[in-house]
């Protein structure tokens, strides 16, 4: 397993469009995904370890979010043939699981997570309502283990003010995770 940090925010850089089929047996897209206020792009899967560290959170700072008008979408672009943990059943059960309050969709063919140019899971792109990125930071200091209660929840800190204000903060940590399993040529 390979830890990276995505690259700093490229302010204003566009969300790409997608489609893609989710566990709810719907398809979706930048429209279908978005809110009124913004909307949060989540690279994520089910085996690794620094996105179960946060799932929780991620849960419940999604539901938050949708309520100050900011959309949410996770997206699974790993490859699941050395990670069965990651296939499109363990999906499903995990999303019905933990009731997820945001689509859940799997990019197969990995262009989505090559456009938008993530790298590891979990990797957050959290735009304003004109669609520009404004955040690409980490959820807060968790790595492997939960952060202990009561720390700085930096994603829904960084999207309320997107939400409130268009714009994401200046100062921003990159986040870790597991880097992204590209399928082999």
């Amino acid at each position: 397993m390979v830890s990276l940090s995505p690259p700093v925010c490229d302010f204003g850089r566009p969300a790409i469009d997608f489609d893609l089929p989710g566990v709810d047996g719907r398809r979706h897209d930048l429209a279908s995904a978005r809110g009124p206020k913004g909307l949060l792009v989540m690279f994520i899967c089910n085996h690794c370890p620094y996105v179960k560290a946060v799932i929780h959170c991620i849960v419940r700072d999604t539901a938050e979010l949708a309520a100050l008008g900011v959309g949410s979408i996770a997206i699974m672009s790993n490859d699941p043939t050395d990670y069965p943990e990651d296939s499109w059943q363990n999906m499903v059960r995990l999303a019905r699981e933990l009731q997820f309050p945001f689509p859940y969709v799997l990019d197969q063919s990995q262009e989505v997570a090559k456009a938008y140019g993530a790298v590891c899971t979990p990797d957050f792109f959290g735009y304003n309502a004109n669609l520009e990125l404004q955040y690409r930071g980490r959820l807060d200091e968790s790595r492997k283990d939960t952060a202990p209660e009561g720390v700085r929840r930096e994603l829904f800190e960084a999207m309320r003010q997107v939400a409130l204000s268009g714009a994401g903060p200046v100062l921003q940590t990159p986040g870790i995770g597991c880097s992204i399993k590209w399928r082999n040529p």
